[in-house]
């Protein structure tokens, strides 16, 4: 079987589902997609420095962004499903009660350090929710600030005690346990969008992809490694 390669470029949210349904379209449908994982704000960057694949992966705005500006094709476009932030700690480590707003905010304080991305949503994000909690300089003197990729990894080095990230992240970090989603008060869901580039030469080959990968039986997916299918 001769493989088609649709090249993407993707925020982390997404990668738990995709490690799950990209190697079984690639065994029965022969199409392969080679990704390039960022978060959506390093995406956009590279993006606005010229840099194409066939298909990008991120978060709605930036989508409606790249629409407006004719980087993608605004009919091509699909939705894959909501990210919600959470919060890792090493497996087999005690798990605060986040249920409550204090709770969450206890339990951040009490930290040895917090690992967040200064790229990633989840982060940006999390640097408003400590500012709004008046938790901010508390926090910021112990953190483990990342520039971009997975928090749950300064779980397993040791740097932190509690990572903050996508739910769909920090679950592709082995090694860790979810303690729980943000109180539903301090809780943000990111949706994830899909869309194809204007001018892919892969358009058709892009365009079957996105169909396999928003079809019925690949929601289970999502829904399995952190994410709310769409």
């Amino acid at each position: 079987m001769t493989l088609n390669t649709i090249t993407i470029m993707s925020g982390l949210a997404t990668r738990g589902a995709f490690d799950q349904l990209l190697p079984e379209i690639e065994r029965t449908k022969g199409l392969k997609a080679d990704v390039q994982w960022n978060p959506t704000t390093v995406i956009m960057k590279a993006i606005a420095a010229g840099e194409r694949a066939d298909i990008v992966v991120a978060t709605d705005k930036a989508i409606d962004e790249l629409a407006a500006q004719g980087a993608v094709s605004p009919d091509s476009r699909v939705d894959l499903g909501d990210a919600l932030l959470g919060l890792a700690v090493l497996r087999g480590q005690p798990k605060p009660d986040i249920s409550t707003t204090d709770g969450f905010r206890q339990a951040v304080l009490a930290a040895r350090s917090v690992a967040y991305s200064r790229a990633g949503a989840s982060g940006i994000y999390f640097e408003t929710l400590i500012e709004r909690l008046k938790i901010a300089d508390a926090v910021r003197a112990k953190a483990t600030v990342i520039p971009a990729g997975f928090t749950a990894e300064r779980l397993i080095t040791g740097e932190a005690d509690l990572a903050i990230q996508q739910i769909s992240e920090l679950l592709t970090v082995d090694g860790i346990e979810i303690v729980g989603p943000l109180p539903p008060e301090l809780q943000v869901a990111t949706r994830f969008t899909a869309a194809i580039f204007t001018g892919s030469p892969n358009a058709a080959a892009a365009a079957s992809l996105l169909k396999l990968l928003t079809a019925p039986e690949a929601k289970s997916a999502y829904d399995a490694t952190g994410m709310r299918a769409a």
